[in-house]
């Protein structure tokens, strides 16, 4: 642990030193006057006075340095049966003409750009293309919405639209035009152009004067070079998926996230110019934009843009074949997309087709990893698993188990230590540091590492309210864990999710933990739901693994012991049922705050990420039939 432990301390008491040798992995136009600005807490700025481009970093750089042969996009489709590879050298020209295209409409430096689109190239090269001229990028996940996006529409108050006709979402076709001229409609900000790249399967309508053809557009754009930005100006916005009200946008920079991503893309996840690096995840989050864009082409890899699910296209072998024809070195997505391939196929037969000779690890964000579906994928794999820790606001790893520095000893449950530029503390309510083991608050104590959210777009006193205010001094994560003796991280979930039951506060992921290692459950979720007697209670709802078709009576008794004998009797587990799926974001995550609204009898907004709204349709039904709400 010596290398690492010395990288770290050196990134908490000397962040300066510790950066600058960060920074040499970035070409600057203009180096810094300072690189850690601290005048106004706690709005910290990295790199103050260095100028730069994220887009030649990305692209042209590896141009220049003679590697435009070099694949820099795999893009794979099953659903529409593509696979086409874009060497850097195309990237360099299909980004340079679109950013011609959005000059050509007006855009410029400091001007923002929505990008609604699907898991195709041309997304990618639209924000490429915005970074490329300095302007504003903020991408809304495709299929979002029409409300939705108009909300974003009117905060972000775009210059220009950029969307496709359409996706295939399953086997069901999705067009997008509609989607957005309601939005257009529904907003009181009206970008003065709409640019639509048509696909093959689906044909949008163009209104005269607004609407514009990508391909029409770009055939005949002329290629433009990079604008120099500052390191402290907004690179992109991206809306978090706020269950109540405005959705918070958070503000990336230019220099610290060019910094801090291409610096974690060889120290926590072992990835060289020229590896094929897979992020199965969407360029709508926050994943997409570090993982699947930028931090792959800031270092030189090969990125994959995956237009498909872990399951149904066409099975649950789809990850495998991905890895196996690209020879991919490493993949990224969340549990639960191994949670759905662990439920179609629990003995992991689909994986003996493939060569998985290529594949080194399997990192795993976005939901707290069950020890189960560890030690399942571990079990199935025979290589490294690695959980670790983030959230949109900090735009990468806040825990990991840093692979290309040095690999630490895995702990079920845990995803692992600090990464340098973290300081992790675990406060109490008052506070005051907490003991090793003991649960509270994790909190991240000031400056904020490069590459995290450096505001709230147009919203610096909610920035500081959201973030900053609880515990000063800190950045509040909202999430619940402890850390153990050995400086283990252990994420229990959001500090909501903590219960109290006759006065004892007691986390229902601690519960989900042990309901999950059930040799017939394929995933599960634990709320709480008010009580008279004794303020809440756990509630369970479970999902079987395909081919169980034991009595669900004998299930959920055995759940009952198992709880009561790994937590004990003050957890006051006694309630649980199968459902069918449970409800989630788009991205993987469960909406337990919802589930506890509807059983608890509160007024609940529909999330805008929902993946299927008739889930929690279900979700009603169960609560219903378990006596909820009382």
């Amino acid at each position: 642990m010596g290398k690492l432990n010395d990288l770290f301390t050196e990134s908490i008491n000397t962040p300066e030193t510790f950066w600058a040798e960060a920074a040499r992995g970035i070409e600057w136009n203009k180096t810094w006057d300072k690189i850690l600005d601290n005048s106004r807490p706690p709005f910290s700025q990295w790199f103050a006075g260095a100028t730069l481009n994220t887009c030649y970093n990305a692209v042209d750089r590896h141009v220049a340095q003679g590697r435009g042969a070099q694949t820099a996009i795999i893009y794979d489709s099953p659903v529409t049966d593509t696979i086409r590879k874009i060497s850097y050298a195309e990237l360099q020209d299909q980004v340079a003409r679109f950013a011609g295209v959005l000059q050509g409409q007006g855009v410029s430096k400091g001007d923002t750009v929505i990008i609604y689109m699907p898991m195709i190239p041309e997304a990618a090269v639209a924000m490429l293309a915005c970074a490329r001229i300095g302007a504003v990028h903020s991408v809304v996940f495709g299929g979002f919405a029409a409300n939705e996006l108009a909300l974003r529409i009117d905060h972000a108050q775009p210059k220009v639209l950029v969307t496709a006709s359409g996706a295939i979402e399953g086997k069901k076709i999705l067009a997008y035009k509609p989607l957005v001229d309601r939005a257009i409609e529904l907003s009181s900000h009206q970008p003065e152009h709409c640019i639509v790249f048509q696909r093959d399967f689906v044909q949008a309508e163009l209104r005269p004067g607004r609407d514009l053809d990508w391909q029409a557009l770009a055939s005949a754009a002329s290629p433009v070079d990079c604008v120099s930005v500052a390191a402290t100006d907004p690179l992109y916005i991206l809306y978090t998926s706020g269950t109540t009200g405005m959705p918070k946008g958070v503000m990336r920079d230019n220099g610290g996230h060019a910094v801090a991503l291409h610096w974690s893309m060889k120290n926590i996840y072992d990835i060289d110019a020229g590896d094929v690096f897979w992020s199965a995840s969407d360029v709508g989050w926050v994943v997409g934009h570090s993982y699947i864009v930028y931090g792959p082409l800031l270092k030189g890899a090969t990125t994959i843009i995956y237009e498909g699910k872990p399951i149904g296209t066409p099975d649950a072998g789809a990850f495998w074949r991905v890895i196996s024809e690209h020879r991919v070195k490493a993949l990224f997505t969340a549990p639960t997309a191994f949670r759905a391939i662990k439920k179609e196929d629990p003995q992991g037969e689909l994986i003996k087709k493939y060569d998985l000779s290529s594949f080194e690890a399997l990192y795993l964000a976005g939901e707290r990893l069950d020890p189960d579906t560890y030690h399942w994928a571990c079990g199935l794999l025979q290589i490294p698993v690695i959980d670790h820790w983030w959230q949109t606001e900090t735009g990468w790893a806040i825990v990991a188990n840093c692979r290309g520095i040095e690999e630490m000893p895995v702990k079920a449950g845990s995803p692992t230590r600090p990464v340098p530029g973290f300081d992790v503390r675990v406060l109490d309510n008052e506070g005051k540091e907490a003991p090793a083991g003991q649960e509270g608050n994790i909190v991240i104590k000031l400056p904020l590492p490069p590459g995290t959210l450096a505001t709230l777009w147009r919203n610096e006193e909610r920035f500081v309210k959201s973030y900053m205010t609880a515990f000063p001094g800190y950045y509040e994560t909202s999430d619940g864990g402890y850390i153990d003796k050995d400086g283990y991280v252990f994420v229990m979930g959001r500090m909501d999710d903590v219960i109290n039951i006759a006065g004892h506060r007691l986390s229902t992921g601690a519960m989900e933990e042990v309901i999950s290692t059930h040799q017939d459950i394929a995933e599960c979720a634990v709320i709480g739901v008010d009580d008279q007697l004794k303020g809440q209670q756990p509630v369970g709802l479970f999902v079987l693994k395909a081919g169980v078709e034991r009595d669900p009576e004998e299930i959920k008794t055995e759940l009952v012991k198992m709880v009561r004998e790994a937590i004990g009797p003050i957890a006051c587990f006694r309630q649980s049922s199968p459902v069918a799926r449970l409800p989630k974001t788009r991205s993987g995550k469960i909406l337990r705050g919802t589930m506890r609204s509807i059983a608890n009898g509160k007024e609940y907004r529909m999330p805008s990420t929902i993946d299927d709204s008739t889930s929690l349709d279900e979700i009603n039904t169960t609560l219903k039939g378990m006596g909820y709400p009382r």
